[in-house]
């Protein structure tokens, strides 16, 4: 493929002041044109800001299809000319984009509530087919065949095997918590499944989310446990000869009190390696540095070039690995350590079981390519409006790395092998536009400069401003009282802040936050921002809904939550569902050294497991059977299998 023409701009060591980031939302369209929101493109916020998130290549590598999640359209790119020679109109709310192999249609998922695979005719842009598939459909890919497409249901925890040829569903498969990307092996025979978070007693010593995996005919399978900590686990691919599967996750070592954050104390950036025959993990490898983070890993590509990819969403960079030198450097390591060899300070690994903590091990093997200048802090020298931010969707193409720029309306265009000063290009999808409060809140919130040394982001811990399914011993209420992680979700709407209330709102949480667990000190317009963007999160209708309706079940449940015989809303009234009071609800643990905790919001209740104030149940109604949880206002202890049933589908339905 031809160099970029002159409408790529190149880097800022040339040409200082053409970088583009950041566009504007008003606070619902901030976040209802994220893919777990709905609506944005017809609130009217979207006109300006694309928030392009992914991309895929034509076969020929002539063309790129950029999906553009707020606008809801795909820009269709000449890679010759380096520009946008046409858009496509797509459903609201699109969440993923795949190219068949002859590269004549284009398969996306689209919608929340009714949401839909549409095919697209490549070369028209016309939809030619539409099935619909339910909540939430996201992550699809093809079977080598392409006669079937697997797509994710994120929030009814199932993939649906779609037969493209009847247009029906053919098949769903269970799997454990918010399936988010799929990945076929090439002989057509496996289907691995990102699930995005833990689904574990977060009082437990040992948390971690999983892969699954099935069967294409059968559609029967199991699950690949990843390492202990792991969560945000966003992307898979299997590399092209099928030998395995490599998966980004952050690994967080969320048993450590959070005192620091030097050598990944807190949370460190991971990439996994499985062996496909043999359905098993094989390693974990950190894909940061000593001193320096590679926050958010967001998409991993392997296109055959001998190279594993990885975009990263809070650091704002690329990380390139050397896939065979990587596996030679894994399969040396003994499983034991050699016999009177001991760590020196010349070694990083001895075994293979030290590799997920050893943050030198890919020194030699991979190259971070940072979207602006030539480090990481280049960054300092530029407003921030002037900085790109944000990358999510990847390809190469002939050598180049390609980065769908979220927080811009631009790729990122990386050449590996030209100088590290003219190495970046960008092009341009749209012109410049300006900065809300919230969409700036929303870029902060999501930006590991925040942090010191990089290591984390607001949106490490809570993903979709929601959790991450780990407990925290954070020092706000002293050290060595682990607590389950809380959703941000109307925080700011129902005071006090931190399950003690040890903060009087979510205002000064965040600040908190910023200062003691990214370890950092920024003007407080920076905290501002993210009050408006945090404020600006709105619910998705739950996958509980019958029609957008209460099920009967739910109805029935609603009679009991708000009766005398109960009283729920005694302390979970409505609208909010909280009194924002504290009580003593018989939940103290033995690791809590008081007995009163904050009353959280029950909307969205739904995907917030695991519950109560240590994480200690998975399930609303071991909440009530095994908690005794609302003994003390009511009878639930009372209640009977299926009036139980009834309650937990209301709490499920809000």
């Amino acid at each position: 493929m031809p160099e970029p023409c002159s409408r790529l701009r190149e880097n800022r060591a040339l040409h200082l002041g053409r970088l583009i980031t950041a566009a504007a939302i008003a606070i619902l369209g901030t976040v209802w044109g994220r893919p777990e929101f709905a609506g944005s493109a017809r609130l009217g916020f979207a006109g300006e800001f694309l928030g392009p998130t992914e991309i895929a290549a034509s076969p020929d590598g002539r063309t790129l299809y950029v999906l553009c999640r707020d606008a809801a359209k795909i820009a269709v790119v000449d890679c010759h000319q380096g520009a946008v020679t046409r858009w496509i109109p797509v459903p609201a709310d699109p969440s993923g984009l795949i190219v068949s192999r002859d590269g004549s249609k284009l398969y996306l998922t689209a919608g929340i509530t009714d949401g839909v695979v549409v095919t697209l005719d490549a070369a028209s842009g016309n939809e030619t087919a539409r099935i619909s598939l339910g909540h939430f459909p996201c992550g699809p890919s093809l079977s080598p065949d392409e006669t079937r497409l697997y797509v994710c249901n994120r929030f009814l925890n199932r993939v649906a095997a779609v037969d493209l040829a009847s247009g029906k569903i053919v098949g769903s498969v269970n799997v454990i918590r918010e399936p988010i990307a799929t990945a076929v092996t090439p002989d057509g025979k496996t289907v691995f499944v990102a699930n995005y978070l833990p689904l574990d007693r977060a009082d437990e010593f040992d948390v971690a989310a999983e892969i699954s995996w099935f069967d294409a005919e059968t559609l029967e399978g199991g699950r690949i446990r990843l390492p202990n900590g792991t969560t945000d686990l966003h992307d898979l691919k299997v590399t092209p000869d099928g030998k395995h599967l490599v998966a980004v996750h952050i690994l967080a070592r969320y048993q450590m009190p959070t005192t620091q954050l030097e050598r990944g104390w807190m949370n460190t950036n991971a990439l996994s390696i499985v062996d496909v025959a043999e359905r098993a993990w094989v390693n974990t490898v950190l894909l940061d540095d000593i001193d320096l983070g590679a926050a958010l890993p967001w998409r991993v590509v392997c296109p055959g070039d001998g190279r594993v990819y990885v975009s990263h969403a809070a650091s704002d960079e690329v990380t390139m690995l050397e896939w065979q030198p990587l596996l030679e450097k894994l399969a040396a390591l003994p499983k034991e350590p050699p016999v009177g060899v001991s760590y020196d300070g010349s070694q990083t690994s001895l075994t293979a079981g030290d590799v997920p903590n050893d943050l030198s091990f890919l020194v030699g093997i991979k190259q971070r390519f940072p979207l602006f200048g030539t480090g990481p802090y280049d960054y300092l020298e530029r407003p921030i409006d002037d900085v790109p931010k944000g990358p999510r969707g990847l390809c190469v193409v002939d050598g180049k790395i390609y980065t769908a720029v979220y927080f811009g309306n631009m790729l990122a265009v990386i050449d590996p092998a030209a100088s590290k000063y003219r190495r970046t290009a960008y092009l341009h999808l749209g012109p410049k536009p300006e900065l809300t409060l919230e969409r700036r809140g929303e870029m902060f919130f999501y930006d590991a400069a925040l942090c010191f040394q990089h290591w984390q982001s607001c949106a490490s811990c809570h993903p979709d401003g929601r959790v991450d399914g780990l407990n925290w011993d954070l020092l706000n209420d002293g050290i060595g009282t682990p607590k389950n992680n809380k959703s941000m979700l109307l925080a700011h709407q129902t005071p006090p802040s931190m399950w003690e209330g040890v903060r009087p709102d979510a205002e000064s949480a965040v600040r908190s936050g910023i200062r003691h667990i990214q370890f950092a000190v920024r003007p407080d317009e920076d905290a501002a921002a993210i009050d408006a963007y945090l404020q600006s999160l709105r619910p998705i209708p739950s996958p509980y809904l019958v029609n957008g309706q209460l099920s009967e079940a739910a109805q029935r449940g609603r009679e009991l939550f708000f009766s005398s015989r109960l009283n729920c809303a005694h302390c979970h009234p409505e609208p909010l569902y909280t009194d924002l009071r504290k009580h003593d609800v018989n939940s103290k643990g033995k690791f809590d050294r008081v007995s009163e905790f904050d009353t959280p919001s029950l909307i969205e209740v739904w995907r917030t497991a695991p519950y109560m104030h240590d994480g200690h149940y998975l399930t609303l109604e071991e909440v009530f059977r095994e908690g005794r949880h609302g003994d003390l206002a009511g009878e639930v202890d009372k209640l009977s299998d299926e009036e139980l049933h009834d309650l937990c589908e209301f709490l499920r339905s809000l």
